[in-house]
């Protein structure tokens, strides 16, 4: 098992009903296990057109899946919940990024990890640090 840290945040709708259930089905998904999760901030969103506040915070899993295997079940997640990917850094339902897997690097077409954006998000470093990684 690796240990991971996820990164979340909604700006549509019932915003915690849509992290709550994200992480509800991240906890169901196999072969993933759901540890620890930060406390959830609001935030102004960051680039992108103008749009509604987010909800953010960091889940620490355990997995044995490999990286492109979660960030596949990341995504279905999402489009679970309806995230329709438009506009770059556009309103969504639902927002998985996969911001740490254990200490591998991954750096794909579809997958960079750890995130490139990890240092400009407060929110993130704020839910990593809560979580003792940061």
């Amino acid at each position: 098992m690796v240990t991971c840290y996820i990164g979340v945040g909604s700006n549509l709708g019932d915003r915690k009903a849509y992290i709550d259930e994200a992480v509800r089905l991240l906890g169901s998904t196999k072969g993933v296990s759901v540890k620890r999760i930060s406390s959830i901030y609001e935030t102004d969103p960051v680039g992108g057109p103008a749009q509604g506040r987010f909800l953010n915070g960091v889940i620490e899993i355990d997995t044995d899946l490999k990286p492109i295997n979660l960030f596949k079940e990341l995504s279905a997640i999402e489009e679970r919940l309806g995230r329709v990917r438009g506009m770059k850094n556009g309103p969504r339902t639902i927002d998985l990024d996969i911001l740490y897997f254990g200490r591998e690097r991954v750096d794909t077409a579809d997958l960079v990890v750890p995130h490139p954006r990890i240092n400009e998000r407060e929110f993130v470093l704020k839910g990593l640090r809560e979580l003792g990684k940061a």
